[in-house]
């Protein structure tokens, strides 16, 4: 895993963009500004936020952008943000006229169906996401009506590596026009306190900067703000430009009086590793360097330049080697030799008469210098305690001697042994990036590509300055045995100076007193063991600032830093190996709802009265060109079906869930207490379910408005002879004249032959009838002083497969396939719930975008579903009147 950079974020909004596949609009790319209440080309962005939590070296980004079309026709609005590799989107957001239309995560495979569904269908197909040198980009761009806005809203999370002794983000910020509202905000909550922060912009004079930017930190807590006015954005005092065009950087470390850290929140935990002032241990470092024909001109001359530098910064305990391959191989020396004066003056000047030639033999050459190591190590012309290292850079794929990939792997495993790190440095694009990357992962190292620049000397002299200082050797971190479930990485060959060892996983049991953690390592002069003991009460008031922290951030850090590590795993692995490790990381992307390259996000989107899909992949750092060749993402007008549900909750609201239209229709009917509603009726299995609704408390001064609830529901199967009674304190099951009553207070399963009744205790109950039809019922329970509600029950339809085409009832009737039409969205009565006209089952309709909760998942807080509410009892939408539902009892 690489040593690696901080969030880096371009945010780009572009107006008056062609169809997808055809040049952007030239006057905005050649500079063409707004002045400020202005609009270029008739948009106008009048806010873009940039809002950065940061807890525990996780980082939880959201970039907002608004805008508003104010042409008298519609134009398309595309948002582009550039953020790092090492980044999951976890969120995306588009919001046009108070409508949102959501992003979701689904497996990669089934976005490939849909594209190429839509290409066979000659649909078109759009860039959503590209990679870059640093970063990934992720574009999507939506028509606007005239006098409408939009608002964008992207979410990404990221484990911030710690690189040279402090973590960083680059905000890279490139608005294009001057914006009304502009703000950059950060907030870093760290338990062991911060030590140092620091933010600067490249952008920007000091002067200038000072009145823009605060900053501050004290103790656990850092705030970052970055919000100039209009005249500070401008380039000068009278200009229209801009001048937020550039890097925005933020520092900053943390206290470090205990070399370990360890975090615990809702049974997960995170173990940071770190010491300060431990001596160097000595290296033995093995510079293996592609001279090939390919290498000429100004590779040759920047992989000198860096070779130079480096020499410059070796210690005089290390012992060091070259090794230059083309179609041969040849030394500087037969054997490793100290870093002494006299033998770096002597190295530098091979260095500068290095010449290339030839062809490639990466083969040859990785196996002589991991056989110098080898024999330097057991003939003991090293210290003991010292470490070995091998680096290679080479630009091109290997062509003389052994050229399979594979073979070459084998081999160099196979002579390693396990015994010390391979860093493979990539120049260029022209080579096999994948087998590099592969062949240093399995060998405890990494791959690095190096991009031609004119920097490329100081990305060589960077990456070894990452790994120049090894402060321990052979660490292991150890915890009390069967106390840790899904435990991450826990071993290491190495621990750099400036960098941190993260480890995290489950406690087996939440409700321990103490937790204990060791790290042990080999030191440049003795073993050394570091150990850090928690105790769970004070570990509970320390993390009490909830105001700082997001969501179960320890949770999804551990989530995070799975995932990375199943996917670098999985790079080497094969048959069911590799099966194994891809579902285990593909179950954790979805649950998350991350970003992988095992995983798109899908955005369903209004685009010229149709439905489309944006799909965003995560690239791979594959083979690029010099325009660096875009990973295949697409958008499309096709959405494979999903499975769809159906329920009742709340006061009482029906939601039918359309996964065609990845959308839902909601209705409420407005009855006395005691009424019972037929929900589901299917003559054909015998199966059904009638509700009774339940009124409010007595005595409440607002009553005005009656709300109900379902307060009794009643199951049966005529052929099973098979009945359940729920209310809101028993269930109650008939089988034939036997009874069994059970409490919401208990967890217990029954079965027999096609049925299964699962209750889980005060949340709720599962009824499958076969392997087709499976309702759950969720109980909501009230504070027993609550003034106004009763508790009550839910009623979820989460598999009706089984149920005939015959099957009717309030929710009953849309198990069968139904189509809806919406059009001419406009603002209501309500500002944030606009009205619109749907034609379904040959009536047209007012309805009202609204929301309502499902609660199938978390009883306690549900999740938005954003549905169309079709008024006056769902006239129109369901079959006749609401009375027609009506029936004398439950059973």
């Amino acid at each position: 895993m690489a040593l690696a950079q901080w969030p880096y974020l371009i945010l780009a909004l572009l107006s008056g963009l062609a169809v997808s596949g055809f040049p952007r609009n030239p006057s905005l790319l050649l500079g063409k500004r707004s002045l400020p209440g202005r609009a270029v080309d008739g948009i106008e962005v009048y806010s873009t936020k940039v809002n950065c939590k940061v807890t525990s070296r996780f980082a939880h980004n959201v970039v907002t952008t608004r805008a508003v079309n104010h042409a008298n026709t519609a134009k398309e609005v595309s948002f582009d943000v550039e953020l790092p590799k090492t980044a999951f989107i976890t969120n995306f957001t588009l919001t046009i006229d108070g409508v949102t239309y959501p992003g979701k995560v689904k497996e990669k495979e089934v976005a490939k169906k849909q594209y190429e569904k839509a290409v066979s269908q000659g649909k078109t197909a759009g860039l959503v996401k590209a990679s870059g040198r640093k970063l990934e980009k992720f574009t999507v761009s939506v028509n606007v009506a005239a006098g409408s806005k939009v608002t964008f809203e992207l979410t990404y999370e990221e484990l911030l590596k710690r690189h040279k002794g402090k973590y960083e983000m680059y905000l890279k910020v490139q608005p294009k026009q001057l914006v009304k509202h502009f703000e950059i905000t950060v907030d870093i909550f760290e338990p062991q306190g911060i030590s140092t922060l620091d933010a600067e912009a490249s952008f920007i004079t000091n002067d200038l900067l000072g009145s823009a930017l605060t900053k501050s930190f004290s103790g656990k807590k850092g705030h970052v703000s970055f919000k100039p006015s209009l005249d500070q954005q401008r380039s000068c005092p009278t200009c229209t430009d801009s001048l937020l065009k550039g890097d925005f950087i933020i520092t900053y470390d943390v206290n470090r009086e205990s070399p370990a850290n360890v975090q615990i929140v809702n049974g997960y935990f995170v173990h940071f590793f770190a010491p300060q002032g431990l001596p160097v241990v000595p290296k033995s470092v093995v510079f293996v360097i592609d001279v090939s024909g390919s290498m000429h001109g100004r590779k040759m001359e920047q992989t000198k330049d860096a070779l130079l530098k480096i020499l410059e910064d070796v210690k005089q305990d290390d012992y060091l080697n070259f090794i230059l391959f083309s179609g041969d191989v040849t030394t500087w020396k037969d054997s490793l030799v100290p870093a002494t004066p006299e033998n770096i003056q002597e190295a530098s000047k091979f260095v500068m008469d290095i010449q290339d030639r030839g062809m490639t033999n990466i083969n040859d050459a990785l196996l002589r210098g991991i056989s110098m190591l080898n024999k330097a190590r057991e003939e003991h012309t090293v210290p003991e305690r010292s470490t070995s290292i091998i680096i290679m850079l080479t630009d091109g794929d290997a062509n003389v001697g052994e050229s399979r990939p594979e073979k070459i792997q084998e081999n160099v495993r196979n002579a390693i042994g396990g015994k010390f790190p391979l860093y493979n440095l990539g120049f260029g694009n022209n080579l096999n990036y994948n087998f590099l990357e592969n062949m240093a992962l399995e060998n405890h190292g990494l791959a690095r590509r190096i991009y031609e620049d004119s920097d490329a000397n100081l990305q060589l002299q960077g990456f070894y300055e990452e790994v120049a200082n090894p402060l321990l050797t052979g660490v292991e971190v150890e915890y009390p045995q069967n106390a840790i479930l899904d435990l991450t990485q826990n071993s290491y060959q190495h621990f750099y100076d400036g960098s941190e060892i993260v480890v995290a996983g489950r406690l087996a049991d939440e409700d321990m007193n103490s937790f204990k953690a060791a790290v042990k390592g080999h030191g440049a002069i003795n073993d050394l063991t570091f150990t850090e003991e928690v105790d769970m009460k004070e570990m509970e008031k320390a993390l009490q600032e909830r105001d700082y922290i997001f969501g179960d951030y320890i949770e999804r850090l551990w989530a995070y830093l799975t995932i990375e590590q199943l996917l670098d795993k999985r790079k080497n692995a094969q048959g069911e190996e590799k099966e194994i490790l891809t579902a285990q990381a593909l179950e954790l992307s979805l649950k998350y709802h991350f970003v992988t390259p095992l995983t798109s996000m899908v955005v369903t989107k209004p685009e010229d009265n149709e439905n489309q899909t944006a799909i965003a992949n995560k690239p791979g750092e594959g083979p690029l060109d010099a325009e660096e060749v875009p990973s295949m993402a697409y958008l499309t007008s096709y959405q494979a079906p999903q499975t769809p549900y159906y329920y009742v909750d709340g006061d009482p609201h029906f939601i039918i869930q359309i996964p065609e239209k990845d959308d839902a229709i909601c209705f409420n009917i407005d009855e006395d207490p005691g009424t019972v509603l037929r929900l589901i009726q299917d003559p054909v299995t015998g199966l059904t379910v009638n509700g009774q609704i339940i009124g409010e408390k007595t005595g409440r001064s607002d009553s005005q408005t009656r709300r109900t609830y379902f307060g009794k529901l009643g199951i049966a199967s005529a052929q099973m002879d098979f009945r359940i009674e729920v209310t809101r304190e028993n269930i109650t099951l008939w089988n034939g004249d036997s009874l069994s009553t059970f409490s919401w207070l208990d967890t217990v399963m029954v079965t027999q032959d096609g049925l299964s009744v699962m209750i889980n205790r005060k949340k709720n109950m599962v009824v499958s009838f076969g392997d087709g039809v499976t309702f759950v019922v969720v109980l909501h329970q009230v504070w027993k002083k609550e003034p106004a509600h009763h508790d009550f029950l839910g009623f979820y339809v989460v598999n009706s497969r089984g149920m005939s085409a015959q099957t009717h009832g309030l929710l009953g009737q849309f198990f069968h396939p139904f189509d809806f039409q919406v059009s001419d969205v406009h603002p209501g009565s309500d500002p944030t719930k606009p009205d619109a006209t749907m034609v379904v089952k040959n009536h047209q309709l007012t309805v009202t975008r609204g929301s309502q909760k499902d609660y199938r998942k978390d009883i306690s807080v549900g999740r938005n579903v954003a549905c169309w509410f079709v008024h006056n009892n769902g006239q129109g939408l369901i079959d006749g009147i609401h009375r027609d539902y009506i029936v004398p009892n439950l059973f």
